[in-house]
């Protein structure tokens, strides 16, 4: 008499623990993705109702309200943004600027930096936070 076996044996992948990794990876790389701003540096921004955002990289000059100057993330002195501003204008290709400077910062900084970016041909941009 012959006795034949009705199971057969079937090859599985638990994804039960893949599912949960993917979650956490997802998860992780969310959260870092939200973190990593361009512009380290923390300047309150003036606010506006009608800002505009842009995709492009462009250099950004930060003025702090300890009146210290960064280009990028690099800290200049005042003497010397001139230099840097158009090294790095030429590597980007790009001569616009977006100016971070603080809502309660005098008028005199804000116009010495917009005198360095007119004598050198250079499109600066004010950057600002909405106000909602």
């Amino acid at each position: 008499m012959a006795i034949k076996r009705n199971k057969r044996f079937h090859a599985e992948v638990a994804t039960s623990a893949l599912s949960d990794i993917m979650f956490f990876l997802l998860l992780f790389f969310l959260i870092i993705s939200t973190l990593a701003n361009p512009n380290v540096i923390k300047v309150p921004l003036p606010e506006s109702k009608a800002n505009e955002k842009t995709n492009q990289q462009h250099v950004s000059l930060t003025i702090t309200p300890e009146k210290k100057y960064f280009v990028d993330k690099d800290e200049v002195a005042f003497d010397q943004i001139e230099t840097k501003l158009l090294t790095e204008t030429k590597k980007l290709g790009d001569n616009t600027v977006v100016v971070r400077i603080p809502f309660d910062a005098q008028v005199q900084e804000l116009v010495d930096v917009l005198r360095i970016g007119m004598e050198n041909d250079l499109k600066m941009i004010i950057a600002t936070k909405s106000d909602s």
